[in-house]
């Protein structure tokens, strides 16, 4: 019998190891240990991260007023990744001591009881943290091949000439800036006519933009019917009745919840585990956070989100999570997309990063930053496009946490020159 039972080995692992260190009996259940940690240390943004990394070295390589060009060797960036995810794994291993670590493929059938190879554990708390996987539309006959998901992206040794992507959510746009800025030939494809359309039309405008100026062809309007592979390529028939065919074909059209696990009738499941504002389940002293619960596939909202359900179990007593002061963000190059908080407020601030000199010499002319009060004066949200816009939006999410309005804002003075006092200009505008 356990305290906890947390099944997944995500960002659940922070939460048992608070747990225990808080004399708890604990167990972990992961299908495969090696994954302690989850997608993002393995497949998702830790090593997609890196890849830019490198990749945007590549685009700064090309400046005129530097001779040569540098080339990204995919062979020792893999090696170089590997390492990093190894480090990481064994220090998460090393962390997780005082928790019993299972390795299995755990079944929720009934509450408070877990099967798992063959026995069943019992806990008094369930938390649930099965997080999601790639979504191919039907179709698409995806093969790790030629039609990939990112989970293959980030295995890669060797670059293709050219690769299609479908998608132009955060995993879409993140790869098509990195296959461009490392000198592959990309063609971006979307269902729609938009990208990120509930950003703000000018940053929808100058995104697009960006893309193209770093040599993304995009194909709009495009909804993929079929992809299959063939001798000449990838064959992809649009809706429209038109094709093409492409060496690689990369699927990026989102991600689901990972429920299989979960036949408990009691849990009740929409588009993820349906779960109230401190992630407990329909069942009580059950808990489902990050991605599986379907609100936020971010590992910082995962990791909140266990912390958060820990600290509850724990007697803390802890304020409910805003998940509307998350930091969102897409680490397109050269400049980065990040929002936090509504974009719906009364009044808005809008600065065009062209008028610092700053932005000369950082790719970063086209950018700006808009700030969002609502009738009271009150910071209500704010949108970046900048470079690392995800480090810039984080003074936002302070100011939201600690309910400022622009009156208050105003009295921080940014350095300069920095990207951060075209935030500060925002607040003067407000």
């Amino acid at each position: 019998m356990y305290d906890i039972i947390f099944i997944g080995g995500g960002l659940n692992y922070a939460g048992a190891i608070v747990a225990a260190k808080n004399g708890k009996k604990v167990a972990l259940i992961e299908k495969d240990m090696k994954q302690l940690g989850g997608v993002c240390l393995h497949k998702g943004c830790i090593p997609s991260k890196m890849f830019l990394h490198y990749a945007n070295v590549v685009y700064e390589s090309k400046s005129d007023i530097l001779e040569g060009e540098a080339v990204l060797c995919m062979q020792k960036l893999f090696h170089k990744k590997t390492n990093l995810i190894e480090n990481a794994w064994h220090a998460i291993t090393k962390q997780c001591s005082h928790v019993d670590l299972i390795e299995g493929e755990a079944k929720l059938k009934e509450p408070h009881k877990v099967e798992i190879n063959g026995e069943i554990l019992e806990a008094e708390h369930i938390v649930m943290g099965t997080g999601s996987h790639s979504f191919v539309p039907e179709g698409i006959e995806y093969n790790t091949k030629d039609i990939i998901v990112s989970d293959e992206v980030l295995m890669m040794q060797e670059l293709p000439k050219k690769i299609a992507i479908y998608g132009v959510g955060a995993i879409g746009l993140e790869m098509a800036s990195f296959f461009a800025t490392a000198g592959v030939e990309v063609t971006l494809i979307n269902h729609s006519g938009k990208i990120l359309k509930q950003s703000n039309p000018l940053i929808q405008k100058e995104i697009k933009n960006q893309l193209e100026k770093i040599g993304v062809k995009i194909l709009e309007n495009h909804g993929i019917k079929t992809a299959k592979s063939t001798k000449k390529g990838v064959h992809i028939t649009f809706e429209d009745k038109s094709s093409i065919y492409i060496p690689v074909l990369l699927v990026a059209a989102g991600r689901r919840p990972n429920v299989d696990f979960l036949t408990c009738k009691d849990i009740k499941v929409e588009k993820g585990i349906v779960t109230d504002r401190f992630f407990e389940t329909t069942l009580a002293k059950h808990y489902a956070i990050g991605d599986c619960n379907g609100k936020l596939q971010l590992a910082h909202a995962a990791r909140a989100e266990v912390l958060n359900v820990t600290e509850r179990i724990l007697g803390k007593n802890p304020r409910p999570l805003n998940l509307d002061h998350v930091v969102k963000f897409i680490h397109i190059l050269p400049m980065s997309y990040a929002v936090v908080g509504k974009t719906d407020g009364e009044k808005s601030g809008v600065v065009p990063l062209s008028q610092f000199p700053y932005s000369a010499y950082n790719h970063a002319s086209a950018g700006l930053m808009i700030s969002y009060t609502d009738n009271n004066g009150f910071i209500v949200g704010a949108e970046i496009l900048a470079p690392n816009a995800e480090e810039l939006a984080a003074i936002v999410g302070m100011s939201l946490a600690g309910e400022m309005d622009a009156a208050q804002a105003k009295r921080t003075i940014f350095g300069h020159p920095t990207f951060s006092e075209a935030l500060e200009r925002t607040f003067y505008k407000l």
